[in-house]
């Protein structure tokens, strides 16, 4: 099976991206393997810090592993927003596929000096494993938004500069880069996030020389996550929007059936509630019509 860097270097060929959900339990892992094994399309499984104390490190990794061996499967695991060299050496050693230092409260000099350390660290252990940072500040918390969260700015004058890009790849060696470009944590409940300055992507994706992540994928138009993939993003994130489904159907399904007290029973709408979003969305980002 090809490594996950060639998924991602193939995606940016031929101009798709790979789809990224979180998982807080095996419903949801379920759902989005179910979902990605019918379109026959590589994905990535997100646990963010938060996600993997739930779960468990080791135990997400065991999973993940399970559904690659027996399928022969191209299901890959990342540590998504570690905010810390030690949350990080966590993953590594747990041994999963991907990590993202995730140090964009601070400063650039502070991002620069662990996220290098985090390289350094990681491609000792394993050469394999994609070392991701984030550069500028979208927030951190996947839920249904009010208004913009405080401290992000989604103006042009505040997004990731492309020279700014071009040092940080260069300082820290990492492999992927996650950039502001518009882009905010979580789901504005208008349903309308912020639109994506795709000429911003273009010139950042030619600066860093390394392949960017979209995150905050939930809210985005189809039109702007469209034009972000042809601009060079090649990874997109979700997480509100699959989290969104999973609620709803798991309050219709208690609702409809409130003597049920089986979990395997009443748990299963909500796998087909988050199969619908994911397919749309692995429709979408990989230009299957």
């Amino acid at each position: 099976m090809k490594k996950l860097s060639e998924f991602i270097a193939e995606a940016e060929n031929k101009k798709i991206a790979i789809g990224h959900f979180n998982i807080s339990d095996l419903v949801a892992l379920s759902a989005i393997f179910n979902a990605a094994r019918k379109l026959n399309v590589p994905v990535i499984i997100g646990v963010s810090e938060g996600e993997r104390d739930f779960v468990g490190v080791r135990q997400i990794a065991a999973l993940v592993k399970s559904f690659r061996e027996e399928h022969d499967y191209p299901i890959f695991l990342n540590a998504d927003h570690s905010y810390s060299f030690r949350k990080v050496k966590e993953a590594v050693d747990a041994g999963f596929d991907a990590v993202i230092f995730d140090g964009t409260k601070l400063s650039f000099e502070e991002n620069i000096s662990i996220a290098k350390e985090c390289v350094l660290y990681a491609k000792n252990k394993n050469p394999d494993i994609l070392v991701e940072a984030e550069l500028g500040f979208i927030g951190i918390s996947s839920k249904l938004l009010d208004e913009i969260p405080e401290g992000v700015q989604t103006k042009s004058d505040f997004l990731t500069k492309p020279e700014e890009a071009q040092e940080f790849v260069k300082m820290t060696g990492i492999d992927l880069l996650a950039p502001s470009v518009g882009n905010l944590h979580g789901m504005l409940k208008t349903g309308h996030n912020p639109s994506i300055d795709e000429k911003r992507i273009s010139e950042i994706r030619l600066s860093a020389g390394v392949p960017l992540v979209l995150h905050g994928g939930s809210g985005i138009s189809d039109d702007d996550f469209k034009k972000a993939i042809k601009a060079g993003i090649s990874t997109v994130h979700i997480n509100t929007e699959i989290r969104l489904a999973y609620r709803k159907s798991l309050q219709l399904s208690l609702q409809g059936n409130p003597d049920e007290i089986a979990p395997y029973k009443f748990l299963k709408p909500s796998v087909t509630a988050m199969e619908r979003v994911i397919e749309q969305r692995l429709k979408l980002f990989n230009n299957i019509n």
